[in-house]
């Protein structure tokens, strides 16, 4: 598409040699480059809601486990009482369970789709408990703590980050035009003076 558009480009405003030849070559390079790039920006995006929801979604499993329901059960009522993209992930997870697929696998699946490193490290956690027969209820109590501790780190980062960011919008931006305001009519009016003692 972007070749496309460096070739046509040029023809419909009639430019130069030159420009023809840049505009295809920014054209092939917009089209080798621009789908990559928009694929990872959703793929980042995507994988920002999975880490976000995944506290919260831990904790409603784990409420529900200790309910009484059996992990698929739980899992269900996460999925169908939530929404954003761990929802439809832990959909079809319970699909591929109901059409043959054993839990672990699926939870392998899940794992390697995602690629989240707190869903990772839940996953490993929840395929260790089934497979040394710990009690689920208490591997996801302790997931959801952990979730949440490391949910609050992330903010608390990122609002360490804040001040540095704001610093060049500060120095750039508000300092100069508080500068124009604060000396500015004490500069006319020393011009002011100074012109009128020059007369």
């Amino acid at each position: 598409m972007g070749l496309l558009l460096g070739f046509v480009g040029p023809l419909v405003v009639t430019a130069s040699p030159v420009v023809w030849a840049g505009c295809i070559v920014a054209g092939f390079v917009l089209g080798w480059y621009a789908p990559s790039i928009w694929l990872y920006q959703i793929a980042a995006t995507r994988g920002l809601a999975v880490r976000r929801s995944l506290p919260d979604a831990l904790d409603l499993l784990t409420i529900s486990v200790e309910s009484g329901l059996s992990f698929d059960a739980a899992l269900s009522q996460v999925a169908t009482k939530t929404t954003g993209p761990l929802a439809g992930e832990f959909l079809r997870v319970l699909g591929e369970i109901q059409i043959g697929t054993g839990r672990v696998e699926a939870m392998r699946a899940l794992a390697e789709r995602t690629d989240v490193p707190e869903l990772r490290s839940f996953i490993g956690a929840m395929i260790q408990a089934d497979a040394f027969g710990v009690p689920i209820a208490g591997v996801l109590r302790v997931q959801a703590k952990e979730m949440r501790v490391k949910r609050s780190q992330r903010a608390e980062e990122q609002a360490q980050k804040v001040p540095v960011k704001i610093l060049f919008p500060l120095i750039f931006c508000l300092l100069p035009c508080l500068f124009i305001v604060i000396i500015g009519p004490a500069a006319i009016h020393a011009l002011t003076l100074m012109g009128r003692s020059g007369g």
